[in-house]
């Protein structure tokens, strides 16, 4: 976790209100860091539903397995995350692990094993002790409140030098329903399928299968959108619990996710999964610029999609916009090799509104100056445009400096 926060954080830090349902807690259980808490519980009420998306690495963590194991049940009482420590690659000790990890948080909580679901992150290969959750769960359990969402994600932060929260109050039929939601991530980032770690909350009365239909399709645009460094986590995972609570003040209670009902909550999800991917971005390692690149004028929209990521995870791309240079020859370079359907003499590229290459050459009003201190600025907008059809897409990234070198090249030490 690093000393000084990135300068993209975001300037204010939303007022989370309580979750009807949910308790949380945190402490210091010396899983690798020192002096700082790095263990989240948060218990949820009987009846929970529980929805997750996780990494589709062939090299998935312990935690991610147990999660996918135990999601079948539909259910929740608790979560328990870990910072430190990711617990994968670490054979039958981490699946050891996982089960006494989840066997204390069960007998903390007075629930099925089944109810319990885990996610660790950090280090990769590294034994995770669980015995030091003995104590602590019971602790925890017995603490917790229906409260501090910024405590519980500083808890889980590695080398994040922010906190990440997003919040949401919506109408459900009659009754106003909240969504709170907390992320995870700095490096490591090219999420297929969420973030590396990521918990929403809600009090709305949905089912696991509605909810898991809600989860799926909002990650797409949101966390699935959004790149570091092109390198997918062995940890994603996101986790929407929603402990219905909210039935008891009028809300609807919702078994399909096309329930026409639930139009305003998708809403107000994904707008909560949107700000947490781009804070995610904004606290990318070592990251001076937020950089949204935008691409139109596609075949399709996955082809728009796979082109946007081939010049967000172009490291020639990130530095040049590091060193503020609008190098649109490497934007060229990135179009060219995404392998998707492209015209060099259509293509069109502009950085924060100033277009730079029109027809497949430079802009004949190219402006070096003009663009240059363009580039100044913390947030650069590329948009590409491929002259090819209705195709669109956008992505999120950011740039890559020196201090991303600095801080993974000594994140074991």
């Amino acid at each position: 976790m690093s000393s000084s926060v990135s300068p993209l954080a975001p300037k204010t830090v939303p007022d989370m209100p309580v979750i009807a349902g949910v308790r949380l807690a945190t402490a210091e259980a010396g899983i690798r860091y020192k002096n700082r808490t790095d263990v989240l519980l948060a218990v949820m009420d009987k009846g929970t539903a529980v929805a997750g998306v996780f990494t589709k690495s062939k090299c998935p963590s312990a935690p991610v397995e147990w999660c996918r194991a135990k999601l079948k049940g539909g259910k929740a009482r608790a979560l328990v995350v870990n910072s430190g420590n990711a617990n994968a690659f670490t054979g039958k000790t981490g699946r050891s692990s996982t089960a006494l990890t989840a066997k204390i948080a069960a007998k903390a909580v007075g629930c099925s094993e089944s109810e319990i679901f885990l996610a660790s992150t950090g280090v990769i290969g590294e034994p995770l002790d669980a015995t030091k959750f003995d104590g602590v769960l019971g602790r925890l359990a017995e603490t917790a409140e229906p409260g501090d969402y910024l405590a519980a994600a500083k808890a889980i932060m590695t080398t994040d030098t922010f906190p990440k929260v997003a919040t949401a109050t919506v109408k459900l039929g009659k009754a106003k329903v909240t969504i709170n939601g907390m992320a995870k991530g700095a490096g490591m980032i090219a999420p297929d399928m969420a973030t590396m770690l990521s918990f929403v909350f809600t009090d709305a009365p949905i089912a696991p299968a509605a909810l898991q239909a809600l989860l799926k399709s909002g990650v797409e645009d949101t966390f699935n959108a959004v790149t570091i460094d092109g390198d997918t986590s062995t940890s994603d995972t996101l986790l929407a619990f929603a402990t219905g609570a909210a039935a008891e003040h009028g809300a609807p209670k919702i078994s399909r996710a096309s329930d026409p009902r639930l139009k305003a909550f998708v809403k107000a999800f994904n707008q909560v999964l949107a700000n947490l991917a781009e804070q995610v971005a904004r606290d990318g390692e070592g990251a001076r610029k937020l950089v949204e690149i935008t691409v139109e004028g596609a075949k399709t929209k996955a082809s728009a999609r796979k082109i946007a990521m081939s010049i967000a995870n172009s490291p020639l791309v990130k530095t040049a916009i590091a060193g503020e240079d609008a190098n649109w020859g490497r934007v060229v370079m990135a179009v060219g090799k995404a392998g998707e359907p492209a015209d060099r003499d259509k293509l069109s590229i502009s950085f924060n509104g100033i277009r730079v290459a029109k027809s497949g050459a430079r802009d004949p009003d190219y402006d070096e100056a003009q663009v240059s201190e363009a580039m100044k600025a913390p947030e650069i907008a590329i948009k590409v445009s491929l002259g090819l059809g209705k195709g669109r897409d956008r992505v999120m990234t950011c740039d890559l400096t020196k201090e991303y070198v600095a801080i993974n090249g000594d994140y074991r030490s």
